[in-house]
């Protein structure tokens, strides 16, 4: 019981195409005989030539018009979380663990910041630490076999 969906939010995954990345949406299925729901993912190409999303950013794509190729049938719409800043979907504030950064600071002004806590006001953006801490930069391709060196970017 398939059926069109406009729009579908996923995950991006490592992909080796070029100019597409690799959604992955997940879905819940019911199962009758046990009348549970279970997880099923369905992997997608979006077109992404520019590259704005790297492993790990929820994504917003929506199904292209025609294919452009055998497998690119959506395209990305909008990054709509990137990985590391945590955003609760229905109040729209930041998260740090489990409480909201505003909480944290208001307790900070009460009761005295620490001199090593951490603050997100003044860190920059993700990507800062790529090539030293940060991998999902890099260009990757597929492990056709294991010859004992590291591989960090393999799939």
């Amino acid at each position: 019981m398939a059926s069109r969906v406009a729009m579908l939010m996923g995950q991006v995954v490592p992909c080796v195409k070029q100019n597409a990345s690799k959604i992955r949406v997940r879905r819940m299925e019911l199962d009758t005989n046990l009348n549970m729901y279970f997880k099923k993912d369905e992997f997608f190409f979006a077109h992404d030539p520019d590259k704005r999303c790297k492993s790990g950013d929820i994504v917003l794509i929506k199904e292209l018009p025609e294919k452009l190729t055998r497998l690119i049938t959506h395209k990305i719409e909008e990054i709509v979380y990137p990985l590391g800043d945590i955003t609760d979907p229905i109040t729209g504030k930041k998260v740090t663990v489990g409480k909201y950064r505003e909480d944290v600071e208001e307790a900070n002004r009460l009761f005295g910041k620490s001199k090593d806590a951490f603050d997100y006001a003044t860190a920059p953006p993700r990507g800062r630490l790529e090539g030293t801490r940060d991998f999902t930069h890099g260009e990757t391709y597929i492990k056709y076999h294991e010859d004992g060196k590291d591989q960090p970017f393999a799939v």
